[in-house]
């Protein structure tokens, strides 16, 4: 018997604000999500973000909390059962967020209990991050050290793998104007423009990784090497290249950003003000991708389905549409088999 260990971030249990403090507790201040000073990061944390975005925040899950409960994890349990099915009895899948419940300890127990002979874990975050993957791998690895299990596996990023593209291709492809003969001029006008909005990461988490090397720009983006195989703008560039060859998207047509900033230090371009002057420039109707997010979220239902399409229509727009994250479509589905069949 194999097992397999689904990661991802993780929600808090319920939108009260109690539930929401715990959560954003527990996250931010991981020393890999707000990376300062300890001694900072704690007065920084506990007393000026958790007091003051708790209760705010739990407005905004509020507006997406559904009766089976935060569509993180509900998506995230969906995706474990789905996969269960589709791979076989000859594997044991469990799901563990990083921060609250199901966590990953709870998780990994589960799998070792049923005496699996190896585990594979896929933290369920396309680009290498240390603020979610590294995070994730430390945390899977602390487990496994604990309870003395050495089979482990981890899948550390797939922004490349032609599976999880075909996936995204496979979601999007509806909301994509059907094209035309190369004689009409090709794909038809029906989005004026289309964004690729990633999760945002401050600067700095970015140049670390190579001090000698990052330059946070297109040029250095523009290829994936073992000089910037970690770099997590290169592989969100990289996927919006492979996202608009895939769905025929015209050059000049589209952007990649980058939303959720915290501050003025987070990679740039940020998506909203992107999105604010595609208006102002008079686009009427936008489609975005979130390719960062494998299951719909806050940062996509809300920050991008209800403030930014209420952003591109105060300033001229008319029709923001977003692309809904990979769920539980069967290519999907597929992708995560086919990765767990590829690391045993």
């Amino acid at each position: 018997m194999k097992g397999v260990l689904l990661v991802n971030l993780g929600s808090p249990d319920s939108p009260s604000v109690k539930d929401v403090r715990k959560y954003l507790t527990q996250f931010l201040n991981d020393p890999l999500v707000i990376d300062i000073n300890l001694v900072a990061r704690f007065f920084l944390v506990n007393f000026f973000i958790v007091p003051f975005r708790a209760s705010k925040s739990a407005k905004f899950y509020e507006q997406i909390w559904t009766k089976e409960g935060s569509p993180l994890i509900t998506h995230s349990i969906k995706q474990k059962e789905l996969l269960q099915k589709s791979i076989g009895h000859d594997y044991i899948v469990e799901v563990g967020m990083r921060y609250q419940n199901p966590n990953i300890k709870s998780a990994f127990k589960k799998l070792v209990d049923q005496k699996v002979d190896s585990i594979v874990a896929i933290p369920l975050y396309p680009h290498w991050a240390s603020s979610s993957t590294e995070s994730s791998i430390l945390e899977i690895n602390k487990v496994a050290k604990k309870t003395g299990f050495t089979k482990l596996k981890i899948i550390e990023k797939f922004y490349d793998n032609e599976d999880y593209l075909a996936a995204a291709v496979d979601v999007a492809k509806k909301y994509m104007p059907s094209p035309l003969p190369p004689s009409s001029g090709g794909q038809t006008a029906e989005y004026d423009y289309y964004v690729f909005s990633y999760h945002g990461l401050p600067e700095r988490q970015i140049t670390k990784i190579y001090p000698d090397h990052c330059e946070i720009n297109d040029k250095c983006c523009s290829v994936i090497s073992e000089k910037n195989k970690y770099c997590y703008r290169a592989a969100c560039y990289h996927t919006t290249r492979e996202l608009v060859k895939r769905l025929s998207i015209l050059e000049g047509k589209y952007i990649s950003s980058f939303q959720s900033r915290l501050d003025d230090k987070w990679l740039k371009p940020y998506s909203d003000k992107v999105i604010e002057q595609l208006a102002k420039e008079g686009k009427k109707k936008v489609l975005v991708f979130s390719p960062a997010f494998v299951s719909d979220c806050l940062e996509t239902i809300y920050e991008i389905g209800t403030e930014y399409e209420r952003l591109f229509k105060q300033n001229g727009g008319e029709e923001l549409q977003l692309i809904e994250s990979l769920n539980e479509n069967p290519k999907w589905i597929e992708a995560l088999r086919k990765m767990v069949i590829s690391e045993q």
